[in-house]
């Protein structure tokens, strides 16, 4: 209780001096940018502020991408795109010990700001994090810790800030700007494919670039401040804080989409063969594909409507996973199925032929390791669709 007490009151002793005492001469403000770490959550890297002034004796970090467990329904605002995040303020010491202890590298670009840009900077941080303003509803593409630095510079050097476009050599849309950060094979990369829908398929502009750290690093580097008819690059000094040791590449081929779902689709296959040759069908696998096919498509219709989350609308994976598949559950679980379900078979694949022409038309991209589930799922249904007919 007494660690917690003592952190308390170092904590409030550097807010109320850093707040309230000027910044000196030889200060300095800069930008962390930190690579990406181990964990789904950490593979887009993180920045935030740093403020030097050892005349003053501070050296703190500004994060914003803070948020609070302890939240009334956390999970529930979580999964809603309702959770608030927050600006945080740190010990610079401990903050870049974390990462360094994650094997995550760290760059510092301090920033070529005059006095009183510095100081206007340090105040609207300052002001920023207390209580009544520290929160904002986070939004991963628009409104994140990346953004937030970028945002911030905007806002105190005004016109005077120029994010210079021409070392960027290509055009993204918002999911490719995702995967450069993901393994194309991985549960992350499927689940943000499946989850996020047709909206992230738009070309970025250059300046939305930054919602990733990366580029927010890049565009620093590339700004530049006009003042009295000239112009000075905005990052003044480039350091590389802490590099990290190289980590063996993952080979976890067997436990990747690909292999599962394809093994999945392989098995799906494999049925709807032996059904064919038998002359029969089973019932158990047709239940099991409504089910889950029509459980994945009722939470993509939660996150495109009953949530806040601005990635999710317009998601075309809706028609691999149609949510009406849940409700014929106990239809197509029957021996003798009703000759009406043929219509719902052939608009199911119908649906999976306009899922095929939004893919090679580019209105969404999906997933790759959905490959072969979806051929699976054709296949089945165009037997399905032949049984019905037969037995009726």
């Amino acid at each position: 209780m007494k660690n917690y007490i003592l952190l308390l009151l170092l904590l409030i002793s550097v807010s109320v001096k850093a707040q309230f005492v000027p910044l000196s001469e030889t200060s300095e403000i800069s930008i962390l940018t930190i690579g990406p770490g181990a964990e789904l959550y950490d593979k887009f890297g993180h920045s935030a502020f740093r403020i030097q002034d050892s005349l003053n004796g501070v050296d703190v970090v500004f994060n914003y991408g803070k948020f609070d467990f302890d939240t009334p329904n956390f999970y529930t605002k979580f999964a809603r795109g309702k959770l608030l995040y927050e600006l945080g303020v740190s010990y610079y010491q401990p903050f870049f010990e974390s990462y360094v202890a994650q094997n995550r590298w760290v760059k510092e670009q301090t920033l070529n700001l005059s006095y009183t840009e510095k100081q206007a900077v340090s105040d609207f941080l300052w002001n920023n994090v207390k209580p009544e303003n520290k929160k904002y509803k986070y939004d991963f593409f628009f409104d994140n810790c990346a953004t937030k630095i970028r945002d911030v510079i905007q806002e105190v050097l005004g016109n005077k800030l120029e994010f210079k476009e021409d070392h960027l050599k290509e055009e993204y849309t918002f999911r490719q700007l995702i995967q450069q950060n993901l393994k194309a094979n991985s549960w992350g990369s499927l689940g943000i494919d499946i989850a996020l829908g047709a909206v992230i398929d738009r070309t970025a502009k250059p300046i939305e670039y930054q919602f990733l750290p990366e580029y927010v690093y890049e565009g620093a580097a590339n700004a530049v401040i006009n003042r009295n008819g000239t112009s000075e690059s905005l990052v003044r000094q480039t350091s590389v804080l802490f590099e990290n040791s190289p980590t063996p590449p993952e080979n976890d081929f067997f436990l990747s989409p690909l292999f599962v779902l394809g093994f999945l689709g392989l098995l799906i296959v494999f049925i709807t063969y032996r059904d064919f040759k038998r002359k029969t069908r089973s019932r158990y696998l047709d239940t099991f594909l409504f089910f889950f096919t029509g459980l994945i498509g009722i939470l993509l219709l939660l996150l495109w409507f009953a949530t806040d989350h601005t990635a999710t609308a317009n998601n075309y994976n809706l028609l691999w996973a149609f949510p009406i598949s849940l409700v014929l559950i106990i239809a197509i679980s029957k021996r003798n199925v009703s000759p009406k379900m043929k219509r719902y078979v052939l608009l199911l694949l119908l649906l999976l032929v306009l899922l095929t022409i939004h893919w090679t038309t580019g209105v969404q991209v999906f997933a790759i390791g959905l490959l072969p589930l979806l051929i699976a799922l054709a296949v089945r249904y165009i037997y399905l669709l032949y049984f019905i007919r037969k037995q009726n």
